[in-house]
């Protein structure tokens, strides 16, 4: 009966497991260059999720003359 039930407690884990890493918040991330408020040089996207995600909407966006950097999630 012991085995019955460490097994049914290890397959609930181990299901749990899998879905609580399909549950986070990820998006696609590319840092783009606008000249005068049009696109110039667009980044490569990226996938971000969790911690990751949060640091990567944290970035300021930067403005050098009227060249302006800017951090976008979709």
């Amino acid at each position: 009966m012991k085995k019955k039930l460490i097994f049914a407690a290890a397959f609930v884990l181990m299901t749990w497991s899998f879905v609580s890493c399909e549950l986070q918040n990820c998006k696609m991330c590319a840092t783009n260059i606008y000249e005068n408020g049009s696109l110039t040089i667009p980044g490569s996207e990226a996938e971000y999720c969790g911690t990751d995600l949060v640091t990567k909407e944290a970035v300021p966006d930067i403005t050098v003359g009227n060249l302006v950097t800017k951090v976008e999630c979709r």
